[in-house]
């Protein structure tokens, strides 16, 4: 395996997971379809959506594993190749995938105007919250 990172690995033990994400993300950066952005909606809400201009709601699957969130799209072929003359909308098979936070879930999700809508949310169980200490008790 080609390491894309010069960190000194040795200096971080029990970090492996991190370098190893790091560099998943680095080696798939330049993969940009289908395109995408990512908004933060509120203190803890995002959603990412994605451009999926031609693919309908069967063509699509969403799936959540291990705080990985993967969309995937293939599309059957509406037309034979040969009868293009400009063929310049893509709908080539895609998969793309987003670590998420442990404690984030996925909300809901939704295909309106050629948008692919995914919802999240933050919920941090109540040990994880910020405390107010009382001084004095």
């Amino acid at each position: 395996m080609t390491r894309t990172f010069a960190f000194p690995r040795n200096a971080f033990l029990g970090f492996d997971h991190i370098f190893d994400e790091i560099e998943r993300i680095h080696s798939h950066a330049k993969d940009t379809y289908p395109p995408h952005n990512v908004i933060k909606d509120g203190e803890f809400e995002y959603s990412i959506e994605l451009a999926v201009a031609g693919f309908t709601q069967e063509d699509l699957s969403i799936e959540l594993k291990d705080h990985v969130l993967t969309v995937t799209g293939e599309r059957k072929q509406r037309r034979e190749t040969e009868t293009y003359i400009h063929h310049g909308i893509s709908t080539r098979k895609f998969v793309k995938s987003y670590r998420l936070s442990e404690y984030t879930e996925v909300t809901g999700a939704d295909l309106k105007d050629g948008i692919l809508s995914v919802n999240l949310a933050v919920r941090l169980p109540e040990e994880q919250k910020p405390q107010l200490i009382k001084i004095g008790s």
